[in-house]
C-alpha cells in the first residue's frame, strides 16, 4: 500500500495531474469529484462511505463495513467528532475524511500507520511515507539528521519522529492534520494516554476483547490468514485467537540456530492443541541467515530499517506463505513492548501507589540483581525529560552499559559507536541539546507509560517497514499487539498489577487465560536468538567487508570506515555490542537507496500494487 492525500482544490488537482501512479493505481475522489487519495492498495484494504458532501475512507485492516461507515457519517457533525471513531472501529488503518471541502488524516498511535506532510504546488500534500513527498518536491536529505540514525539503540523521542528529508514533516502518531481548501493546515492532538487505574481482572478482560477484535480485523478478505507459532506467549496467543475464527489456519515457526533454544518444544506442545491447523516449520538450513542482502539497495527509502538483519528472512517467509495462498500474516511483535515488566514500571508504581508497590520491591530487585542502593537511587530519581535529554548529550560516547544496571532516566540512554567521527558526535550532541532546550513533554508524565508508548512506536515503525518487504511477495505483515485498542487497553491497567516482575507478562497471561492453554501461559523461559545474529554475521562477513570498502557514511564524514570494518571482523563477546553494528549497516543501506528515491516517481510499483 502507498498513497498521496490531496486537498479539495484546484491546486490539489494539479498535483494529482503531475503524479503518475504505477500500473494498477487507484484514485478516490472527494465528494466534489476532485482527486483525493491517489495510490495503490488491495481491494480488501479499503472501506469507503459517502453521504452528500462528506466522505470517510479507512485504508488498512479494520472491522468496519461500508454500512457501518455510513452510520458513522450520520452521527458526525464535523471533523472534530472523528476523535471518537477509532474507539468504535478496531484494527490498524489510516482514517481519512473529506467534509465540505476540508480534509482530515491520521494514522495510528503506534505509528504502524503514519502520515507525513509537505508543501507542493502551493498547497499541503500528505502521504503515508516521506520519500514519496521528497520525490514530489525534489527534496534532499538533511545531513544533520542523518547522523542521528547512528545512535544506538535508537534516537530518543522527539528526535526519532523527525524525517531526514528536508521539508517533510511527520505528523505525530497521536495527532491528526486538517487541510483546508486554501492549502493551509493545522495539526491537533486527538489522543492522550488513559489513566492507569483498572484492576488486573477488569483490565485483562479489556485486553482480551481488544486482541480478539484486532485478530478479527485480519481474519476476513481474499486469501488465507496465517500466524507465527514460535512457542512464546505473544505469537501463540494470536494463533489461538485466530483459530477461534478460522480453524483452517496456517502457523509458521522458523528454526533457531541455537539447539538449546527451547521454542521448538513449546511450539510443538501448542501445536497439539491446534490439530486442524497447517503447521509449517521453516528449517534453518532452508532459510536465509541474518544479514542476507543487508546492503542491497532497497526501493523503500523512508529511513534506516531497524529490522535490517532479518530482511532476507522476511522475504523468504513471505514467499513460502504466498505459495500456500496466504495474503495476511500475524506476528507477535509488540507483545514484549506492552507486557514485559520493565524497571520503569517500578519507578512509576512507587509514585502512584507506594504501598501497593512495596511488596514488589524485594523480588523485583532480586530478579534484576540490583543492590539496594541501586534500586533506591533509581526509584528516587526525579530527572525531568528535558534534563535527561541534555544529560544524554554528554554521555553519547560512554558505550553501552551493562543490562543489570538500571538506567537512571526515561529510557535507554543513546550511545554512539567507537567508529562515529567527531563530526557525528558533535552533530548528535547539538540535536540532543536543541531538543532539550525546547523542553518537550514526555509521551506521558509516568515513565512506565512513556516507555511503553515509545517502544510501541518503535515497533510500529519496524512493522510499517517490514510489511513493505513482504508485500512485494503478496503478503501483508500485521502486529495486532500495536493496534490502538490493544495499546490503550494495556496502558489502562493500574501499575501495581503490571510491576510484578516475578511473573512473566502477568497482564497478558491473565488476559489469555481460558483462550490459550495454561502450559503456554506458564512457560518459565524465553527464547534467545543472539546465536542467529552471530551465525549470520560470520557467514556474511567477507561479503559485508567487501561492500563496506566504500561507505556513504564515510563520504559524509560521519563514520571512520577503517574502524567500522574492524568492528565487522572483531569478536563480540556480548551480543549487545552488535547493536551499533546493525544500526550502522541499516543507515548505510538506507543512504545507498536514498539517492534513487530522490529521482523516482512519488508513487512507484514497489508496494504490492492493487489486487
Amino acid at each position: 500500500m502507498q498513497f498521496l492525500v490531496l486537498p479539495d482544490s484546484a491546486a490539489g488537482a494539479r498535483v494529482a495531474e503531475s503524479v503518475r501512479p504505477a500500473a494498477g493505481g487507484r484514485v478516490i475522489a472527494h465528494p466534489s469529484g476532485r482527486p483525493w487519495v491517489v495510490g495503490a492498495w488491495r481491494s480488501d484494504e479499503v472501506v469507503t462511505a459517502t453521504a452528500g458532501t462528506r466522505s470517510l475512507v479507512l485504508l488498512g485492516s479494520s472491522t468496519a463495513t461500508a454500512a457501518g461507515l455510513l452510520a458513522e457519517l450520520d452521527r458526525l457533525s464535523g471533523l472534530r467528532d472523528l476523535d471518537a471513531v477509532p474507539g468504535r472501529i478496531a484494527g490498524s488503518y489510516h482514517l481519512l475524511a473529506s467534509f465540505d471541502g476540508r480534509l482530515r488524516a491520521q494514522g495510528t498511535i503506534s505509528a504502524a500507520r503514519q502520515v507525513f506532510r509537505t508543501r507542493a504546488g502551493g498547497t499541503t500534500v500528505l502521504a503515508d511515507r516521506p520519500q514519496a513527498l521528497a520525490a514530489l518536491v525534489g527534496a534532499g536529505l538533511d545531513e544533520a539528521h542523518v547522523a542521528r540514525h547512528l545512535m544506538a539503540p535508537s534516537a530518543p523521542w522527539p528526535l526519532a519522529d523527525r524525517p531526514a528529508w528536508t521539508g517533510v514533516v511527520r505528523v505525530e502518531p497521536d495527532s491528526h492534520v486538517v487541510v483546508d481548501p486554501d492549502g493551509t493546515h493545522t495539526t491537533t492532538r486527538w489522543w492522550t494516554p488513559p489513566a492507569a487505574e483498572l484492576p488486573l481482572r477488569e483490565g485483562a478482560e479489556r485486553v482480551r476483547g481488544a486482541l480478539r477484535a484486532a485478530v478479527a480485523a485480519r481474519a476476513h478478505g481474499p486469501g488465507r490468514t496465517s500466524a507465527d507459532l514460535s512457542g512464546g506467549m505473544d505469537s501463540t496467543s494470536l494463533s489461538f485467537l485466530l483459530a477461534e475464527r478460522n480453524p483452517d489456519l496456517v502457523t509458521t515457526r522458523l528454526e533457531a540456530v541455537d539447539p538449546a533454544n527451547d521454542d521448538a518444544r513449546w511450539a510443538a506442545r501448542a501445536a497439539l492443541d491446534l490439530p486442524e491447523a497447517d503447521h509449517v516449520v521453516i528449517p534453518r538450513g532452508e532459510a536465509p541467515l541474518n544479514f542476507t542482502g543487508a546492503l542491497d539497495p532497497d526501493p523503500d527509502a523512508e529511513g534506516p530499517f531497524a529490522w535490517l538483519r532479518t530482511k532476507g528472512v522476511l522475504a523468504h517467509h513471505a514467499r513460502l506463505l504466498a505459495d500456500k495462498g496466504v495474503t495476511r500474516h500475524l506476528t507477535g511483535h509488540g507483545g514484549d513492548e506492552l507486557f514485559y515488566v520493565m524497571p520503569a514500571h517500578d519507578h512509576s508504581a512507587v509514585r502512584v501507589d507506594p504501598l501497593g508497590y512495596l511488596p514488589h520491591l524485594r523480588p523485583n530487585r532480586s530478579l534484576r540483581r540490583w543492590s539496594l542502593g541501586q534500586a533506591l537511587r533509581f526509584l528516587a530519581d526525579g530527572t525531568s525529560y528535558a534534563s535527561w535529554l541534555d544529560a544524554a548529550s554528554r554521555t553519547l560516547t560512554a558505550g553501552l552499559g551493562h543490562t543489570s544496571h538500571p538506567s537512571m532516566g526515561w529510557g535507554e540512554p543513546p550511545r554512539l559507536p567507537a567508529w562515529a567521527t567527531p563530526r557525528a558526535v558533535e552533530a548528535n550532541r547539538v540535536l540532543l541539546r536543541e531538543a532539550a532546550a525546547a523542553a518537550p513533554e514526555p509521551l506521558s508524565p509516568l515513565r512506565a507509560q512513556h516507555a511503553t508508548l515509545d517502544m510501541a512506536r518503535t515497533c510500529g515503525d519496524g512493522l510499517r517497514r517490514a510489511t513493505r518487504v513482504t508485500e512485494r511477495h503478496g503478503v501483508s505483515w500485521h502486529a495486532p499487539f500495536v493496534d490502538d485498542h490493544v495499546v490503550e487497553a494495556a496502558l489502562s491497567i493500574r501499575l501495581r498489577d503490571r510491576a510484578e516482575a516475578n511473573r512473566y507478562k502477568p497482564v497478558l497471561a491473565a488476559a489469555m487465560r481460558g483462550s490459550v492453554p495454561d502450559h503456554v501461559l506458564g512457560r518459565p523461559t524465553k527464547g534467545e536468538f543472539s546465536a542467529d545474529v552471530y551465525a549470520g554475521l560470520d557467514h556474511h562477513k567477507r561479503e559485508l567487508l567487501a561492500q563496506c570498502a566504500d561507505l556513504e557514511l564515510e563520504r559524509l564524514g560521519l563514520v571512520d570506515g577503517d574502524a567500522f570494518r574492524r568492528a565487522l571482523v572483531t569478536p563480540h563477546p556480548a551480543a549487545r555490542t552488535l547493536i551499533p553494528v546493525i544500526t550502522t549497516l541499516a543507515c548505510e543501506s538506507w543512504l545507498r537507496s536514498a539517492a534513487a528515491a530522490r529521482t523516482s516517481a512519488p508513487l512507484s510499483a514497489t508496494s504490492g500494487g492493487a489486487r
